[in-house]
């Protein structure tokens, strides 16, 4: 016996129902990576054409090798059940190759429903897990939708544990899951949502880059942990390069002053060096200009030799906007009412990414106890604590 992965038994075979329950979190990178990374490399003329998920996960990889042996729509089409982890619903953000393979099986409408399973119905792992539904002849109803089932609640607990299996799904739970499926209604226990529910657009959001410059005695100590510092000691110099004790001598030579303004800074950093006969490389003078700075919100933005802003990678982050949502009211709303200097980067805007959280869709709050209830079953609780000692001390 081999794996699918590596070994395909049933090259250039189509067929009209597939069912699978592939082992979940399987590592295919160091022992079937090369095949893979060949397949893919086919593109759209190979199973792995929309990319490859993490190396440590090749559960969509099994997916898509079955999705490989459908028939054409034309055909008869075909229909494919696999029981997956929760990983591949989830896992990467846009551009990942996960996401690339969630976007791939939803924009060709492939994703007819996903069932969550009980957890404990497994002998080695008692993980909750997902059944996919995946065809290329969906019934008109279904054109264009994917509906969600929770089903964790279908389950009988078991008289005897066998290894992690401690539920079962009866016949009649089976049938009661069938029948949400076949009924295709929203409900307590199954949500429809249309194709482009499940897509969003991941922008980059930076901000301006706001720093203080001050030659003091702490923050020049702390150019001598910088890697383009460290280097000079080894390094061939020139004639007019400063050796380690000359920058740090220049450098005590500058004035205390604590600047607001980056460009002033550096054209004063320049100045000290010529003065001392000395030339800065410019992975010196950013180096330099690291050391000698702290994050100061009132201090005047940095700008490049262009006059654009310069971001703050530290404060660099990112949002997931649906893309049901327009971004600029999305972004007025949730993002600049709170830091107003942010601004998108332009080339994210496209960059659209696809997940189906599906425990968040059935998430029911619960209320919180009131303080008063929990109050009263902390004294109990410390009276009955008291009571014990004093027994075993008497």
């Amino acid at each position: 016996m081999g794996s699918t992965l590596s070994q395909d038994s049933f090259v250039a075979r189509e067929f009209d129902f597939m069912l699978s329950n592939p082992p979940y979190g399987v590592e295919w990178g160091k022992k079937y990576g090369e095949g893979i990374d060949a397949e893919a490399e086919k593109g759209d003329s190979g199973k792995y054409g929309p990319g490859t998920p993490r190396r440590g996960d090749g559960s969509l990889l099994f997916l898509m090798q079955m999705i490989s042996k459908m028939k054409s729509a034309d055909d008869g089409g075909s229909r494919i059940g696999i029981v997956l982890n929760g990983s591949p619903l989830f896992t990467g953000e846009a551009g990942s190759g996960e996401s690339n393979i969630r976007k791939w099986i939803i924009e060709n409408d492939w994703l007819e429903a996903i069932i969550a399973l009980p957890d404990n119905i497994f002998y080695n792992t008692g993980i909750f897990t997902y059944i996919w539904i995946i065809t290329n002849k969906k019934e008109a109803k279904r054109v264009g939708k994917i509906q969600l089932i929770n089903a964790i609640s279908f389950f009988e607990n078991m008289k005897t544990s066998l290894g992690n299996k401690r539920h079962f799904i009866s016949a009649e739970q089976i049938s009661q899951i069938t029948k949400i499926y076949q009924d295709f209604k929203p409900g307590e226990s199954s949500k429809i949502f249309e194709n482009k529910d499940f897509a969003y657009a991941r922008i980059t959001v930076d901000r301006p880059l706001k720093r203080n410059f001050q030659a003091t005695e702490e923050r020049i100590e702390r150019l001598k942990q910088e890697s383009a510092f460290v280097k000079i000691a080894d390094a061939k110099l020139k004639p007019n390069d400063p050796k380690q004790k000359d920058i740090l001598a220049v450098l005590k030579k500058m004035p205390s002053k604590l600047y607001k303004d980056s460009e002033e800074f550096s054209n004063d950093l320049k100045d000290a060096f010529s003065h001392a006969n000395f030339k800065l490389s410019s992975s010196l003078q950013k180096a330099i200009e690291k050391s000698l700075s702290e994050r100061d919100e009132t201090a005047v933005p940095a700008k490049d030799s262009k006059g654009n802003l310069k971001a703050d990678s530290d404060l660099r982050d990112y949002e997931n906007i649906p893309v049901t949502q327009d971004i600029d009211e999305y972004f007025e709303k949730e993002v600049t009412k709170y830091v107003p200097d942010a601004w998108i980067v332009p080339e994210t805007r496209d960059k659209i990414g696809y997940e189906i959280p599906l425990t968040r869709h059935f998430y029911v709050y619960k209320p919180l106890r009131p303080l008063e209830e929990i109050d009263t079953d902390l004294k109990a609780n410390s009276e009955e604590i008291q009571a014990l000692q004093k027994k075993v001390l008497e």
